[in-house]
């Protein structure tokens, strides 16, 4: 059997009318994910229903109700291969979505594609993206310069929209040089899998040939074991049986591990993974694990399991950077949110609003604001109304990330820089 690639999360991002569907739509035709006779008969259906002009998104839609209609046509995952990689598009629909896709979960992304119409440049929502991007600590970017078609394929316009786009992404730390910029239309097919006759002058590469020029994140194997519990089983002639997927760390067999904030400790007894018994599991897998010494009871979802010698960090309090990305008032001290960070949902209350950075440069604009509202970046101390969780965000990224949700929707995005530890002994 041939070595399993490695896997990507991919970020689709940009603003709303730039062409992503579209674009993750060619990119499934074009690796073959999306089979060709599907394509095909949208594109009669397009046709007979007078939308003459086929479009991809229209593909991603169908499929979408199809999917609700209880059709199986798998792609659910929006799963492509590339030469190099099998990449998961984390779509990013909305701004709210986005979020709330990119932080909670398992979907950190790995690398993203910025989408940009060519006739538009950079909005509003492309920085918001651009940033959003950077603040959670996705270092790999592709730009697509897409609806070429639609500027006429004029290259003095892709350098036009290039330069805006170079000078937006430096502000926050993207160094242009290291970034493929490409001239696409993912309507048409132009530089998304073969180089376009329409865009003579551009002597790069492919949309696809720039996707498996990203590098692959390196297991965080070093760091210690940490696993969030998403459910916890009691299974007859067996007994406790959480299960999660593992963050950091190796998780083995014997190991005595803590679970935080519940404050138990055992026994790992075994693990299993695809109905088979192993000894060991790596960041990415997801586990059942028996634990001796702990009852069902004892521990629930929202609890994150680590050695018991560097047991997970339970906050009083901590301070975290936040971006606020939508908040219909302002938010002043005494705010209780709830936070979503890994598997785990709790209250937070806004203690003390330190700073107010700039979201462009990341500087102190102000000193213990009074409020904050809908755009603002600041460092705040929080405190959680119950015992949660949370890992500084330069020793354990991945419990380190944390959307805050109200009234149904995403408030702000924000990452852990100091944990101020509550005692558990």
């Amino acid at each position: 059997m041939a070595p399993a690639k490695p896997h990507m999360n991919l970020a689709v991002v940009g603003h709303i009318d730039h062409g992503k569907s579209t674009t993750v739509g060619r990119l499934l035709f074009e690796t073959g994910a999306v089979p060709a006779h599907i394509i095909e008969n949208y594109r009669k259906e397009a046709e007979s229903k007078g939308k003459g002009s086929f479009e991809f998104a229209w593909v991603m839609d169908n499929l979408k109700e199809e999917r609700e209609r209880g059709i199986t046509i798998d792609i659910a995952h929006k799963r492509f291969d590339t030469d190099k990689f099998y990449f998961t598009i984390v779509d990013c629909p909305g701004h709210r979505d986005f979020v709330k896709n990119m932080i909670t979960g398992a979907s950190q992304a790995d690398a993203a594609l910025l989408i940009v119409a060519a006739p538009d440049g950079p909005m509003e929502q492309t920085k918001e993206h651009v940033f959003l991007c950077r603040t959670l600590g996705i270092n790999q970017l592709i730009i697509g310069i897409n609806k070429m078609d639609a500027s006429k394929y004029s290259e003095e316009r892709y350098n036009e929209v290039k330069k805006d786009l170079s000078n937006l992404i430096k502000m926050v730390g993207y160094k242009p040089d290291d970034i493929h910029f490409i001239p696409m239309s993912s309507f048409v097919g132009d530089n998304i899998a073969t180089r376009s006759a329409n865009t003579p002058w551009y002597k790069g590469v492919t949309l696809l040939e720039s996707l498996d020029t990203l590098v692959a994140p390196e297991l965080p194997t070093t760091l210690p074991f940490r696993l969030p519990i998403q459910d916890v089983y009691s299974i007859s002639g067996i007994g406790t049986v959480p299960v999660g997927r593992v963050e950091t760390g190796i998780m083995k067999k014997g190991m005595k591990v803590s679970f935080m904030p519940a404050n138990v400790t055992g026994e790992i007894k075994s693990i299993e993974m695809h109905h088979e018994e192993h000894d060991q599991a790596l960041p990415g897998d997801n586990v059942g694990f028996n634990v001796r010494g702990v009852g069902k009871n004892d521990i629930r979802r929202g609890d994150v399991c680590g050695p018991a010698e560097k047991p997970p960090s339970v906050a009083e309090e901590f301070i975290a950077q936040i971006v606020v990305l939508h908040h219909p008032s302002a938010i002043t001290v005494g705010y209780t949110p709830v936070f979503h960070c890994h598997t785990t949902q709790t209250a937070c209350t806004f203690m003390e609003l330190q700073k107010k950075l700039d979201p462009r440069t990341g500087q102190v604009k102000e000193e213990n604001p009074t409020f904050l509202k809908t755009g603002d970046a600041a460092i705040v101390k929080f405190r959680p109304v119950s015992p949660m969780v949370i890992e500084n965000i330069k020793e354990i990224p991945q419990l380190g990330r944390f959307a805050i949700r109200d009234m149904g929707s995403t408030i702000a995005a924000g990452m852990c820089i100091e944990v101020i530890a509550k005692d558990m002994r």
